[in-house]
């Protein structure tokens, strides 16, 4: 019998101060994340690198109660979609998996595998492809389906990116909106957005389309927030000393401070979860900068979490290939996705 299910991935993070070296090991022993001149030292420099940042990494965790909340909203994301996708008449499961903490991957694909699923629809939650994110998740799930004829005998069909999925342009948008009207002056506030950045090397060299995707998908939200208000992109949470996109948030928020700006409200733009860098780096870090360049009110957008237009969204994107039986498709299908197995 054929048997659809849903699989949802994401970062993985933390839950308590113990698990902060490993996870960081995990982290950059990834050579999607870190690229070295010389893979065999890959796992030497994990090792080192995990056991330098780990005090302050454990400091960063400590400042938002001691650990990620990634996996619990991950999971929370997973039931509503779940919930939206029955009442819909798919019923089919929602699974989660973490692609450097746990749930692992490689666990909960043999949960899959045990459940007799025929057909997985696979869902990074990062809007935007990054070789770095969907790219090595996708590069380890070749490689388990190419280890385990079991496995293999699944059909995959993966959704690479969907950052102008109407229904999450439409809630960013919202959300944006609900917030500047909030600010005493809300045409006087700037709205920076800020992305998770990557090594400059990705785009110009490896030709990783995030930077591309990523200003795509500001245009098409700041489309739909119809508001007036001055507008920029900045990377932040860069690692080392290669360079990264550009501009550098912390630069950003230092020179929008001596133009003058007294408002500011960052949007977590490549976040769709509360997690660390939304909850420490922009609401502490940033917050602190801001301040000190002289910009009084600073805000952010919260991500979207479980805001039931973005579910909905979710729903949108993952229902055209599902195998069960139920309502007919929407009418949108991301051009990133096809009717099959999906590769870049």
């Amino acid at each position: 019998m054929s048997k659809s299910g849903v699989l949802l991935l994401n970062l993985g993070g933390p839950e308590t101060q113990a698990d902060v070296q490993p996870f960081l090991y995990n982290l950059f022993a990834d050579p999607e994340l870190i690229r070295l001149p010389f893979p065999f030292l890959q796992r030497a420099f994990a090792w080192a690198i995990s056991t330098l940042r780990a005090e302050k990494s454990r400091r960063n965790y400590a400042a938002i109660g001691g650990g990620s909340p990634l996996r619990r909203i991950t999971a929370e994301q997973a039931r509503e979609l779940q919930a939206h996708l029955v009442a819909e008449g798919y019923d089919v499961p929602v699974y989660v998996a973490m692609r450097y903490w746990h749930p692992l991957i490689e666990s909960v694909v043999q949960q899959i595998k045990s459940d007799g699923i025929t057909r997985l629809v696979v869902l990074p939650l990062y809007p935007q492809y990054s070789i770095s994110t969907t790219g090595s998740s996708f590069k380890l799930l070749d490689r388990l389906w190419a280890e385990d004829p079991e496995l293999a005998c699944i059909e995959r069909c993966q959704i690479c990116s969907w950052y102008d999925q109407p229904q999450y342009v439409q809630a960013m948008a919202r959300a944006i909106r609900e917030q500047l009207d909030g600010f005493a002056e809300p045409e006087g506030v700037h709205v920076l957005f800020s992305a998770h950045g990557i090594p400059e090397s990705y785009v110009t060299e490896a030709g990783d389309p995030y930077q591309r995707e990523m200003e795509a998908c500001v245009r098409l939200i700041w489309k739909q927030v119809g508001r007036p208000n001055d507008h920029t992109l900045s990377y932040q949470s860069r690692v080392g000393s290669v360079r990264w996109l550009q501009p550098y948030t912390e630069r950003v928020i230092l020179e929008l401070g001596s133009q003058g700006v007294k408002q500011l409200l960052v949007v977590p733009i490549s976040f769709v979860s509360e997690h660390i860098e939304t909850l420490q780096e922009i609401d502490i870090e940033y917050r602190e900068l801001a301040h000190r360049a002289g910009i009084a009110d600073f805000r952010r957008v919260p991500a979207l979490n479980t805001d039931p237009l973005f579910i909905a969204g979710l729903a949108a994107l993952v229902r055209p290939h599902l195998l069960t039986p139920g309502l007919a498709a929407p009418a949108f299908v991301p051009a990133a996705v096809g009717s099959s197995l999906l590769e870049r």
